[in-house]
């Protein structure tokens, strides 16, 4: 039998039985449809892996007896921020599921001059309670035990004011002179901030308003889509100074 990875939103004990029920075990025994006897790999976003067996269903509880729990070895090494402009459809689903896989610390989705989506407050927080789950989604598939926050909906200003000054910042630009291999290893160790804009980009007067201004990298010579562009940012990264 294959081994399950799920998520749970409590707190895990390393070893002996405990009790899932709720969404966890809809998902658990009702669309994966695990039985008695299967692993199951826990986790909570606490950064270990508690694994264990299934050992009873009923029509509205499992019970799982946790073996034993170690260090998640899939956790990125290199904190990686990324400013995601609102896309609409399901482009955005797809920036954060991809980009969790690819080892992104946290996503703070920004509205800036060309974005074309625009909710009411309570939509974008069912928004983002909806990126949440595609995040957590991610971790299960991939094999991460702790889990990106998705930061609350911001414009660009807010959410360029509120980034560490440590950070070394960066955004995807088609004029950009310098390729991320030319970053300096020390400045990338201390944390980074990619920033990637919306269909049709970024606009002169928003870049030129962000203090302190970012190192525009060139992606290539061709043009990524909004969705695309986090995703390369993030294999080059972890390919260059992070754990891949």
């Amino acid at each position: 039998m294959s081994s399950i990875r799920l998520y749970v939103s409590k707190p895990l004990p390393p070893s002996g039985e405990i009790i899932i029920a709720d969404g966890a075990f809809h998902h658990l025994c009702r669309v994966l449809r695990a039985k008695p006897g299967q692993t199951v790999t826990l986790f909570n976003g606490d950064g270990f892996d508690y694994v264990g067996t299934l050992t009873a269903v009923s029509k509205r509880e499992a019970c799982i007896r946790i073996d034993h729990h170690t260090k998640n070895v899939a956790s990125p090494t290199l904190s990686i921020t990324l400013l995601q402009a609102v896309s609409k459809g399901e482009r955005m689903d797809w920036a954060v599921q991809k980009s969790v896989e690819l080892g992104v610390s946290r996503i703070v989705p920004v509205l800036t001059e060309r974005s074309v989506v625009r909710l009411t407050a309570e939509r974008w927080e069912k928004k983002v309670n909806h990126w949440q789950q595609v995040a957590i989604s991610a971790c299960e598939q991939s094999g991460r035990s702790d889990i990106p926050i998705i930061a609350p909906v911001q414009t660009l200003s807010q959410a360029w004011q509120a980034l560490p000054t440590e950070s070394l910042r960066l955004v995807a630009s088609p004029d950009g002179q310098r390729k991320l291999r030319d970053l300096n290893d020390t400045q990338v160790v201390q944390g980074v901030v990619i920033l990637v804009g919306p269909e049709g980009g970024l606009t002169d007067t928003e870049l030129n308003a962000l203090t302190p201004q970012p190192i525009k990298i060139s992606m290539g010579p061709r043009i990524l889509r909004t969705e695309t562009a986090p995703l390369a940012f993030l294999a080059g990264l972890h390919a260059l100074y992070g754990d891949s």
